[in-house]
């Protein structure tokens, strides 16, 4: 994976739009919408609270601080690797050995022990493991290039939806221009070596060639946030406040997109050859 370019300053005074590309891997990954009580679930991708979270966090905001700013940037997510899904069996308990509270309280606001007297609390918590996802973020440059930098120097720790989930580097990848589908299109794909290697070995078994003509491209999902989309998400934040959380709708669309794979394109020297390599009418399949 090639080091992302350093983040690029923004001229004074600038207002331009401008995307952010995040790059979103990890162990684990869990970015849940409706979670609650003792089953916790994870999305099959990173919600817009989620990342409106990271880079709130790396800006060093409070959970009590207005969202003014980060709500009304556009989010666009590509599922580069989509992972799999792993079930966690999880235990609470007290280590002073009392009894677990009550998920309800009483008019005071206090929560009473569990009766009958209960220890241990059984939980299932869900996650994505070995995913890889590139966030777009869209909105003014100037905001974009603040937040770019905070990404690199966070004042808070980062995680990818859950505390125990720490994202990997390289994290930013730093500003582009153009529209939000466009950045994405364009970016090269972000999948792990091995993810890479497998794809590349699998071309070479299918192809029988010694030296296999690995495809320029490969489609890839998206969730693209579009005021016309003809999906509804239930995770834009209104705010982070512990005693006011509150979330909001937004509309998406999903489809696909074909970006480069970045590999290198084998050396020939008889020009016939090279110029059939050009042309793949399998590569969009993945072929």
């Amino acid at each position: 994976m090639t080091t992302p370019p350093p983040a690029t300053p923004a001229p004074q005074g600038t207002t331009t739009e401008a995307v952010l590309l995040l790059r979103l891997a990890g162990p684990l990954q869990s970015w849940g919408s409706r979670s609650a009580f003792n089953r916790r679930e994870t999305n099959p991708e990173p919600t817009k609270s989620g990342v409106i979270g990271l880079l709130a966090a790396a800006a060093g905001m409070a959970r009590e601080d207005p969202l003014d700013e980060l709500t009304p940037l556009s989010l666009g997510v590509r599922v580069d690797q989509p992972g799999t899904l792993l079930r966690d069996y999880h235990t609470v308990s007290d280590f002073r050995d009392r009894p677990l509270l009550q998920a309800g309280v009483s008019a005071k606001g206090l929560q009473k022990p569990t009766s009958p007297a209960k220890y241990t609390h059984v939980t299932t918590r869900y996650y994505l493991q070995d995913a890889v996802f590139v966030a777009a973020v869209a909105g003014p440059r100037d905001l974009l290039c603040t937040l770019d930098q905070a990404v690199r120097a966070p004042s808070f720790p980062l995680a990818l939806g859950r505390r125990s989930c720490p994202p990997t580097q390289p994290l930013a990848l730093g500003l582009r221009e153009g529209r939000l589908e466009h950045v994405l299109r364009k970016e090269p794909w972000q999948a792990s070596r091995r993810a890479r290697e497998q794809y590349a070995a699998q071309c070479g078994r299918e192809q029988e060639l010694d030296r296999p003509l690995y495809p320029a491209c490969i489609d890839r999902s998206v969730t693209i946030e579009d005021p016309e989309g003809d999906d509804v998400l239930h995770d834009a934040p209104v705010s982070f406040d512990p005693y006011a959380r509150s979330f909001t709708s937004r509309r998406v669309r999903h489809g696909w997109l074909s970006i480069p794979t970045g590999f290198p394109r084998p050396d020939t020297t008889d020009d016939g050859a090279d110029e059939a390599a050009g042309h793949d009418p399998f590569a969009l399949l993945g072929w």
